[in-house]
């Protein structure tokens, strides 16, 4: 996008900061769905920041192998999906903590896609195409920055039908029931430990898509510094949005634009405080959480069960 902010000059920011904020949302908006459903149902992971690596490395290495992308999509779902059970089993024996579990995760994540992955970081593998929407434009720029992915509509679609979900079915409700009160919950005969094993299946299987988006479009590639914490800020990101799957696309969005600025600015020239710049998403996550911090607010809509209401 840099090109693009020399050609149009300071009308080139916006469009940057807009293209930039979708690249950069996507992988948040998945993990941050994902988890939002895995804590109504009473489970916190923090181990996503390894699910998203272990996804990109695999749906990368699938991607290569067998040349299709959108089988490495579903590889990296799979494996991710395949992380969560494992969370959930460890987190349903007695006396375990879901926090220290979701470190442990974290560290196995990272540490095996780092060791499997070490043969695929030179191979150049097929990358996810993209879907152009600037064709009515005669701007090349304008053109580039309206080429957006389909993972990014997909996990625009899959915000609301989350929301309903949650709101309006039965599975929704049970999901609910347990994550509030799981004594209740199993009153009415549901499996409390099923639930959440499936739960946080789930939440790990749309962390690991947002991982192959990182590895199979933007950046494209695969190596050891893929990720640079987008998986524990999506937690962060949860609780900004009440666990709510519709505000969880716009704070995405959000965090996507934070994290545009940067490059956004330095296409344009400004160049001092450019590492400053970059950290523009981690200095939202904290101005957020001091805002938003209050005893009758901090934790408004969190689910009765979850470890850090306890």
């Amino acid at each position: 996008m840099m090109q693009t902010a020399v050609a149009l000059g300071w009308w080139g920011v916006p469009l940057a900061i807009f293209a930039g904020a979708i690249r950069v949302s996507t992988p948040f908006l998945f993990v941050s769905l994902g988890e939002v459903v895995t804590e109504k149902s009473g489970r916190i992971n923090l181990g996503l920041e390894g699910v998203l690596v272990m996804g990109a490395m695999s749906g990368y290495a699938t991607s290569y192998l067998t040349g299709s992308p959108w089988l490495g999509v579903f590889a990296a779902g799979l494996v991710g999906a395949a992380l969560g059970m494992l969370h959930a089993s460890v987190c349903a024996l007695p006396k375990v903590n879901d926090i220290a579990v979701g470190i442990a995760l974290m560290l196995l994540g990272t540490g095996l896609a780092f060791y499997l992955g070490k043969p695929f970081v030179a191979p150049k593998a097929p990358n996810l195409p993209a879907i152009a929407l600037g064709g009515w434009s005669a701007i090349p720029q304008v053109r580039a920055a309206l080429s957006i992915n389909a993972l990014f509509f997909i996990g625009l679609l899959a915000a609301p039908a989350l929301k309903w979900m949650l709101a309006n079915t039965g599975l929704g409700l049970m999901i609910r029931m347990v994550g509030d009160n799981a004594e209740a919950a199993r009153a009415m005969g549901y499996d409390v430990d099923r639930v959440r094993l499936l739960a946080t299946a789930f939440g790990g299987f749309m962390a690991g898509i947002g991982g192959s988006f990182l590895s199979l479009y933007y950046p494209g590639s695969w190596n050891e510094g893929l990720s640079s914490g987008q998986g524990i800020t999506a937690v962060a990101l949860v609780i900004f949005a009440r666990w709510n799957p519709w505000t969880c696309l716009f704070a995405s969005l959000l965090f996507g634009g934070a994290g545009a600025l940067g490059p956004a600015l330095q296409s344009v020239g400004i160049t001092e405080g450019y590492y400053l710049f970059n950290a523009a998403p981690y200095i939202l996550t904290l101005l957020i959480m001091i805002i938003t911090c209050a005893p009758h607010r901090t934790l408004a809509g969190a689910p009765g069960e979850l470890s850090i209401t306890k």
